[in-house]
């Protein structure tokens, strides 16, 4: 009698709402969490049979076969706890949430052994000659080399290697393409520990191991934190435990990398978009097998399917470079605690400038609250003085103040650097024509090109869309008409280095050419005292520590402030908090400028005030009373389509088409504020609902029954949005 067919659900990396039936072949052997390659359609992709009962609806003589299960540890139930959770709060489709943490069938599949040569213990060679004493003294402790590598370690030619192997000495011998990256030692001493910093380490360190316990580390810049929750990364280690830190910025990869190897002796694995893809799959395979046992990484590393996960830091948690806005959008500091509790380990959250949802968290209990209120270093905070343009201005075409110049030359005399940051790229945000006003915008999106003087070209900063600057204007043709409208980094440099032309500037930008290799080369001169000042956008604003920087200026500390973007305030805030904390880091006397039009404004005057309490407490009860979140919950419907008039039109019955519920409250459709970006027309819904209601259930209702989008329009759901563009 035959055996029955046997029939698994397979979850499979597209946008469906659950997984596919597929037979497994009579000399398979898969279960829940297996890896398996599928035909779908007429192409082959990478799924993982998953939980649940298969679709009994469908015939079995139609349903196609497994082709290959992968021998790689399947994903582990708590994984795909996790996988469902996620694809059910964002309302994404589980496939495209697995897809975040299947990332490539090189990761799936062993790296091929390497050919090498061994000692054959007891041979000798018929004549020993200089050169084959040297290899002979290599390899004599029975360790397998590479023949180039054998070759040029003994400083020897490869025929060398190869008489030895003809004449018995040497055998063949097969090597691991890349030998396993060796382990941190957590009994090393870590730098010694203030009492503050030693009683919140000895709290973290209680945790590791007795299951799921959020905590927000709330440090000033300069407390220490990564110390503190390094020694819990150390106790996550003798428990045999991996763990998982993540970082917003590349650009804070290098600094951090080197700390971790003070304190462990080794680096971590790094996890992030320019680790090169046969990189990141070893580190795939090493956390999936056991052997990577610490990461570092941007927030797709939250999605690698660790063996024994035991702490997850979310370093720099206020960071919006943790917020995913495509395909499946997620906050990865939410998303971070919920991997925590589902699969029962210890999550740190640590910013000097706290997000207000974690503020409130902590406040209600949620979190373990750990405050460091002073510097490691025992240095006093940096003073904050603001600037009033409206009266102490500088004079027309210029954009420092007398006050600020004053002082960055009093800084340079003492021999410290300076930072100057303003938080735009480029020469100059628009230029335009004096003549007839012609105005350069780009020609996917409803935004104005920015002059890069050092690249000679006009860049759009949302699709990446550039032309070169032009000699003359292409509505009038007037040649010397054309003007670069307020400034950039680059245009701030220019001023400084008329102003100072002594000093060494140097201008950090992420858009500059050279990416990451060139940006940790100059973070290293500043270290260094190579540079007198430095002039950045917010890649400067956290993480660092420049040890001769006494002097931080604001060029305009109102940038942030002037749109509708309900956390603007909040945003501002940490911003200029943690970049004016670069100041004094070490040895303290730390000073802070901030040019506004508007020192009245609460959050300006809660940065000169040194009361961050002040400005938390205004901000949440402002969030509370109007219902924002953390106290409400919100979602955005985004609408896009190539066709102005047919978006704004399916925009307007998505929302005729929204299901009445008490207390959801519909808002638009509205264009976006940025209306077109990459040559598709944008339009808003925001549903706003106090936190009792299940969002997520009506969000569904309503998609469930609002018209089907055609005509390459495209809807997506943002739930808790954190971008209003």
């Amino acid at each position: 009698m035959c055996e029955p067919e046997v029939i698994v659900p397979v979850l499979v990396p597209v946008a469906v709402a659950g997984a596919y039936s597929y037979k497994v072949p009579a000399d398979m052997d898969v279960r829940p969490g297996s890896i398996v390659r599928v035909p779908l359609g007429p192409r082959e992709v990478i799924g993982a049979v998953w939980d649940g009962e298969p679709d009994t609806k469908v015939n079995p003589k139609k349903l196609k076969s497994i082709l290959h299960v992968y021998d790689t540890p399947p994903i582990a139930e708590d994984l795909r706890k996790y996988i469902d959770w996620v694809a059910a709060w964002t309302l994404g489709a589980p496939g495209m949430v697995l897809r975040m943490v299947l990332r490539s069938e090189e990761a799936l599949e062993p790296e091929p052994l390497l050919s090498g040569v061994r000692y054959i213990d007891g041979m000798q060679p018929d004549r020993m000659t200089p050169a084959r004493s040297k290899v002979m003294e290599l390899v004599e402790n029975g360790m397998a080399w590479t023949r180039p590598g054998l070759a040029g370690a003994a400083g020897v030619s490869s025929s060398v290697i190869d008489g030895l192997k003809k004449q018995g000495v040497l055998e063949e011998a097969m090597l691991p393409a890349t030998p396993p990256l060796p382990d941190p030692d957590p009994t090393l001493p870590g730098r010694k520990l203030t009492d503050l910093q030693q009683g919140a380490a000895n709290q973290l360190c209680e945790a590791i191991g007795k299951g799921f316990k959020a905590f927000l580390i709330d440090g000033v810049t300069g407390s220490g934190k990564t110390e503190v929750y390094f020694e819990a990364v150390a106790e996550t280690l003798k428990n045999n435990e991996q763990a998982l830190i993540l970082i917003p910025e590349i650009a804070l990869t290098n600094q951090f990398l080197n700390r971790f190897e003070e304190r462990f002796g080794v680096r971590p694995a790094e996890w992030h978009s320019q680790v090169p893809p046969k990189r990141r799959a070893r580190t795939w395979r090493g956390v999936a097998n056991g052997e990577v046992k610490v990461v570092v990484g941007a927030r797709s590393a939250l999605f690698l399917p660790f063996h024994r996960l035991g702490l997850l830091v979310v370093d720099e948690e206020h960071d919006t470079a943790y917020k995913q806005d495509d395909r499946v959008p997620y906050n990865a500091r939410d998303m971070a605690v919920v991997r925590g509790h589902i699969s029962g380990f210890p999550v740190v959250l640590a910013s000097a400038t706290p997000s207000v949802e974690s503020q409130v968290n902590a406040k209600l209990g949620r979190y373990t609250k750990i405050v460091l209120p002073e510097r490691a270093s025992g240095a006093e905070m940096p003073t904050i003085k603001g600037i009033d343009m409206r009266c102490d201005g500088p004079e027309r075409g210029k954009w420092l103040a007398p006050a600020l110049v004053n002082e960055i030359q009093q800084t340079l005399t003492n021999g410290n650097q300076v930072l100057l940051f303003l938080n735009r790229r480029g020469y100059a945000p628009l230029t335009l024509c004096r003549t007839c006003g012609h105005r350069f915008h780009c020609e996917n999106c409803s935004a104005w090109l920015v002059e890069h003087r050092f690249k000679g070209k006009l860049v759009c900063h949302h699709c990446g869309y550039s032309q070169p600057i032009p000699d003359k204007c292409p509505e009038c043709s007037n040649s010397d008409s054309l003007v670069a409208c307020g400034p950039g980094v680059e245009r701030i440099a220019e001023d400084v280095s008329a102003l100072f032309p002594e000093a060494r500037v140097l201008v950090l930008s992420s858009d500059l050419p050279g990416g990451t290799e060139r940006i940790n080369r100059e973070m290293k001169l500043v270290e260094e005292g190579e540079v007198d000042i430095v002039i950045g956008t917010q890649l400067v604003a956290k993480g660092h520590n420049f040890p001769l920087m006494t002097l931080v200026g604001v060029v305009d500390a109102d940038l942030g402030l002037a749109n509708g973007d309900p956390r603007a305030a909040e945003r501002t805030f940490q911003l200029l908090a943690q970049v004016t904390g670069r100041a004094g880091r070490i040895h303290g006397k730390g000073r802070g400028l901030l040019q506004t039009y508007n020192p009245d404004q609460p959050v300006i005057k809660a940065l000169l005030s040194g009361n961050p309490e002040e400005f938390y407490a205004a901000e949440i009860e402002s969030r509370e009373n109007a219902g924002l979140p953390p106290f409400g919950r919100l979602a955005a419907l985004i609408i896009s389509g190539p066709d102005r008039s047919l978006t704004e039109k399916f925009s307007k019955s998505l929302a005729v088409n929204s299901p009445s519920s008490e207390g959801v409250q519909i808002l638009g459709p509205a264009e976006a504020a940025m209306a077109l970006v990459r040559g598709r027309y944008r339009f808003r819904l925001l549903a706003i609902a106090p936190r009792s209601v299940d969002l997520q259930g009506f969000l569904r209702n309503w998609l469930s029954v609002a018209p089907k989008p055609t005509g390459g329009i495209r809807v997506q759901v943002d739930v808790d949005p954190q971008s209003f563009m």
